[in-house]
């Protein structure tokens, strides 16, 4: 989590020549027999480290930028010893966010549904979820970008059940509850996307045609105006041929 500290040990008690820490390729640390501990300037590491005499090295006040693999190498005479050690650093969950759309049957003008939409923002190694009760519903994962994630449910309008939203890491979580009393405040109050499924469906399709349409446009110009360039072409061509 960040702010905390991590200690990765050598577990060595064996008198060492040389001990050396990369992060990725990059030097950060080491101590010397002969000239003792040293420190890089790294700035992401900048104050954050700390070696004990037997090598290990403990980063304070963590952040997602110490994510990675860092390298430890000791040197006893000859000898080399190699390790690697894998550092996720989780950023603070945020608790979601729910938009509320109302769908009107296109039957009569009674709300029929709602589409609650759970959102997070600047995520990352996460998972998104809405659950039933205890039963799982649908999720979405996210390990490699840090981006915003949103997953849409849709409830009957009088359905009383509990739904949550849950935006969990391998370490913590984040829950939205939507009791019996708050579907029935939200669904006073909801946002009106669209009135019915059918609107939704014609504002996707003019918006394919539209775009389908300015293609077969720009495709119409260009081929009149290279038919053009064509003909005035042939025209130059052919007064040079009679002045020939």
């Amino acid at each position: 989590m960040e702010g905390d500290s991590v200690t990765l040990k050598t577990d060595d008690k064996q008198r060492y020549d040389k001990i050396e820490w990369r992060f990725g390729e990059e030097r950060i640390a080491g101590i010397k027999e002969v000239n003792g501990t040293y420190y890089e300037e790294v700035w992401r590491f900048r104050g954050r480290l700390q070696l004990n005499h037997t090598g290990s090295l403990t980063i304070r006040n963590t952040t997602t930028e110490h994510t990675g693999v860092y390298h430890l190498s000791i040197n006893i005479g000859s000898a080399e010893i190699t390790r690697s050690y894998r550092v996720t650093v989780y950023a603070p969950l945020p608790i979601p966010v729910i938009f509320i759309y109302t769908l009107q049957s296109s039957l009569s003008s009674e709300r029929s549904s709602r589409i609650f939409l759970c959102s997070v923002v600047n995520v990352r190694h996460v998972t998104l979820s809405w659950y039933k009760g205890n039963s799982l519903l649908s999720s979405i994962s996210e390990s490699d970008l840090n981006i915003s994630l949103s997953l849409p449910l849709e409830v009957e309008y009088h359905d009383k059940n509990i739904y949550s939203c849950v935006v969990n890491n391998p370490i913590r979580n984040q829950t939205r509850h939507l009791s019996n009393t708050e579907l029935y405040w939200l669904g006073s109050d909801s946002v009106h996307c669209c009135g019915t499924a059918e609107a939704v469906i014609r504002l996707v399709v003019t918006a394919l045609m539209s775009v389908a349409a300015v293609a077969a446009i720009v495709v119409l110009v260009y081929d009149i105006k290279s038919r053009t360039e064509e003909k005035r072409t042939n025209i130059n061509l052919g007064h040079r041929s009679d002045k020939i």
